[in-house]
């Protein structure tokens, strides 16, 4: 991946830099979510997604088998270029992958999905969680898309 597109926004209408991401996943590279910006990458596995937030190693052997990636926010990579980084950006993943766990381990659906929701507009923005789906929210932390559409609606209700 070139210095210039590790840089660069990426987006839904930018197909091909979530394609070259996938290549590097699938090819076991190692590359970090820039933890001076606000941004991440959601990464779809098989049967669940996973958020990988600012300063977290993506890549490696724990995610070749990603299928489809999200960015979030203006998604900036770097490589990591030394040891340290590239320990610290694992802690950092592992952290985020805790964070996740803590959220799930919640037995009530409906709360899982309303933290979830939460965390995202805390993160980022309102306006960036709005536009991941209900899909997207409920793979990250295993819950229904219906339900997760049912607290958003919840939510707006109680906003207005």
């Amino acid at each position: 991946m070139s210095n210039n597109v590790l840089n660069q926004e990426v987006s839904a209408k930018k197909p091909d830099q979530i394609e070259e991401i996938l290549r590097h996943l699938h090819h076991k590279k190692l590359l970090v979510i820039n933890p001076r910006r606000k941004n991440g990458l959601i990464l779809y596995k098989p049967y669940h997604a996973e958020f990988a937030g600012p300063g977290a190693a993506i890549g490696a052997d724990f995610d070749y088998d990603v299928i489809d990636v999200l960015p979030v926010g203006k998604l900036s990579l770097t490589v990591p270029k030394t040891s340290q980084e590239r320990i610290n950006s694992y802690l950092i993943r592992r952290q985020w992958v805790k964070l996740a766990k803590q959220i799930s381990d919640n037995t009530i659906a409906q709360q899982r999905a309303q933290v979830i929701l939460n965390q995202f507009e805390h993160w980022f923005d309102l306006e960036t969680a709005t536009h991941l789906s209900d899909e997207t929210f409920a793979l990250l932390v295993g819950v229904l898309p219906q339900t997760m559409k049912k607290v958003r609606t919840q939510s707006e209700l109680l906003s207005q």
